[in-house]
């Protein structure tokens, strides 16, 4: 079986986030949907990932209805398990966990056996695929103790089944993830957040085991939820879902003064710097239009210099370790395409 590292490089180390698709903080309609699929797969992006809980589901429908017309094998999708979507006793006006949509259903935490079953072929349905590549428990540090064991055991049933090719965890948190890694219960972690150009926290707690024991790891987040996604931050832009404080901004801007200084535009360090660990085996970027798939595709191809990662190692604004001796100039990596896919 072919692995999560060699399916991700072999589709592209960029891929699609779904979440702005299921309208996370602000709305948009079907018609925007379908043209920043459209666009993404015109730009040679063919690694997507999804999640019922993104928009309660809508995120995996408008995804499904592009990609379903595609050619199967020429895509990577993940999705996610361990909320179900039910009925809401007392409906909603509006989703209360941060998605514009109405608030009809609500999540159940469940990572049983059948649970996941349960969650996989509702996702199937609203996809309308015939499988999932990539499986992931998500956020199972936020239901209980024992929640990501239990939700590991339920998805090595389905991969020993062959319904998925692989699976492991996607989550916000670095805790716990490390004997999951050793004990060879994960082929891939999506970590969101935890590193980028601002938060280094997983290099040792997380990269290093993953590394050593073959895991790949998709870096999501690597934008820091916006901070890092203009050329010079701003006071008010988010970071960590939040506006960001003083000191971190400034952080940003002395990290983004490098980059000028190389003549290399900010958020484009920032999708290439997660890459350089070998254990980072893709970055997944939310996009929710035409020009942000355009705008990412481009800051991805850019040439970084070597200069770069060692002016900012030097300045002490990234550790040493993420940065290897002799660090690429760019990407090991673009969408698969080539010039096509820049045109």
């Amino acid at each position: 079986m072919t692995s999560a590292v060699e399916m991700l490089r072999r589709q592209g180390t960029i891929g699609l986030g779904g979440a702005p698709l299921g309208n996370f903080a602000r709305a948009m309609d079907d018609e925007q949907a379908a043209r920043t699929m459209r666009r993404a797969w015109e730009r040679g992006i063919r690694y997507f990932d999804t999640a019922p809980h993104y928009g309660l589901g809508l995120s995996e429908r408008r995804l499904g209805a592009d990609l379903r017309h595609r050619p199967r094998d020429e895509f990577v999708i993940s999705t996610k398990v361990g909320r179900l979507l039910v009925p809401r006793a007392r409906p909603l006006d509006r989703d209360d966990d941060g998605f514009v949509v109405p608030g009809d259903r609500e999540r159940r935490w469940d990572f049983s056996a059948g649970g996941v079953e349960r969650c996989l072929h509702e996702s199937l349905d609203r996809l309308g695929l015939d499988r999932i590549d990539i499986l992931y428990a998500h956020d199972p540090d936020q239901a209980w103790d024992g929640a990501a064991r239990e939700a590991l055991a339920s998805l090595a049933r389905l991969k020993a089944a062959g319904v998925v090719s692989a699976v492991g965890i996607g989550t916000n948190s670095t805790a716990g993830l490390e004997p999951l890694i050793r004990e060879g219960l994960v082929d891939v972690i999506m970590l969101a957040n935890r590193y980028s150009l601002l938060d280094h926290s997983a290099l040792g707690a997380v990269l290093a085991p993953a590394r050593d024991a073959g895991v790949a790891i998709v870096a999501a987040g690597v934008l820091a939820t916006g901070l890092l996604s203009t050329v010079r931050p701003e006071p008010g832009a988010t970071y960590e879902y939040r506006p960001a404080d003083a000191a971190v901004v400034q952080r940003a801007r002395r990290i983004g003064s490098i980059c000028a200084d190389h003549g290399v535009p900010l958020p484009a360090a920032a999708l290439a710097f997660p890459l350089l660990h070998p254990a980072v085996a893709a970055v997944a970027v939310g996009m929710r239009s035409p020009q942000e798939v355009d705008e990412d595709v481009e800051r991805f191809a850019a040439d970084i210099p070597a200069g770069l990662w060692r002016d900012l190692v030097s300045a002490g604004l990234v550790p040493a370790g993420a940065v290897p001796a002799e660090p690429t100039s760019r990407p090991p990596e673009g969408p698969p395409g080539g010039a096509a896919a820049r045109s």
